[in-house]
């Protein structure tokens, strides 16, 4: 009888943390990407405008790899006004050769915030300037955090700020994130002045209106945008992605859908995705990536199945190793 390993989100933070191994693993799954093979369907999104929520389901098959995941991923974003997290959700694993069910995941949406905070740590690490020491992170909740700590790993950030639209939330982030990282991180007032003084720029919300504009950014700057994994989401002015040096998509496919590009695709303001490049790419060395340090970087993630079925692949290896989770005969 096939055995099937249940965990929980206890047993997968104890295996799990966002450190150089979860990033490298996020890092593979855009070079399977670049490699070809991978088999990645669109992502099926229900929409519930009662409840403000949305449902992702993803996946992927990547060659080579054993398992592949199909994640299920709750976003109700009034959830907070009723003292429940806004994510949630939960991975499944099945073997790539059978197709029987090999472990559940009951995750609450941690394996996601890891796996999206490294994949911001591999844009950074490809295109952001060796010596950026300075960041700036939009939004003040839980990803706003690990995007910032993801940051540390790979660049000598010693100072960031952090804004949003609600102050008390930032200055809260930033006394906590001050505390657990060990940097400088204040609470913004001015967003403005806030981005054109940092290195790395993080937007980390699901606003459906631009959030920074255009004319805020500078020279050398790069900025990762990950909020935008909806058609109807929108945190930067479609002017940046023309104004960028260089664009990087984690894919064409789904940025011309329904990342930041859509709305500069849709706007005019880009004229079409000839030419711009996928991170994947970059990390292969099929494309270049930042080759000046006066360049203006702009990387959009949507997030990937390929990037589910590398975390969930290596959570289950890390709770194998750790003899983590319940076993139990299907």
């Amino acid at each position: 009888m096939p055995r099937i390993r249940i965990a929980t989100e206890a047993d997968l933070r104890a295996a799990v943390r966002l450190d150089a191994e979860a990033v490298d693993c996020v890092e593979s799954a855009f070079a399977a990407l670049a490699k070809g093979g991978v088999v990645m369907p669109p992502i099926l999104r229900l929409d519930i405008p009662a409840a403000n929520g949305e449902v992702d389901v993803k996946t992927a098959y990547l060659p080579g790899v054993p398992s592949f995941s199909i994640k299920i991923s709750p976003g109700f974003f009034d959830n907070p006004k009723l003292g429940l997290p806004s994510v949630n959700g939960l991975m499944t694993l099945f073997s790539a050769t059978t197709g029987l069910l090999e472990a559940v995941m009951l995750d609450n949406g941690y394996l996601t915030d890891v796996r999206t905070a490294a994949a911001g740590a591999v844009a950074a690490r490809h295109l952001a300037r060796a010596d950026a020491t300075s960041a700036c992170i939009i939004g003040a909740g839980v990803q706003a955090g690990l995007q910032l700590e993801a940051l540390t790993l790979v660049r000598p950030i010693s100072r960031a700020t952090i804004w949003a639209r609600d102050p008390a939330k930032a200055q809260a982030a930033a006394a906590g994130l001050a505390a657990r990282l060990r940097i400088e991180v204040t609470a913004a007032a001015d967003p403005r002045a806030a981005v054109a003084a940092a290195d790395i720029v993080v937007t980390t919300t699901p606003s459906t209106r631009p959030l920074v504009l255009a004319d805020w950014l500078r020279p050398g700057q790069h900025l990762t945008a990950m909020g935008s994994d909806a058609e109807h989401k929108n945190e930067l002015d479609p002017a940046a992605i023309a104004r960028a040096d260089l664009y990087v998509a984690d894919s064409l496919a789904q940025t011309r859908r329904l990342g930041e590009l859509h709305h500069a695709l849709a706007g005019g303001t880009v004229a079409d995705e000839a030419g711009l490049a996928e991170l994947g790419r970059i990390v292969t060395g099929q494309t270049a990536g930042r080759t000046a340090p006066e360049q203006l970087t702009v990387c959009d993630l949507t997030g990937t199945g390929a990037q589910d079925t590398a975390i969930a692949t290596y959570a289950m290896a890390r709770l194998a190793s750790e003899g983590a989770g319940t076993d139990f005969d299907a």
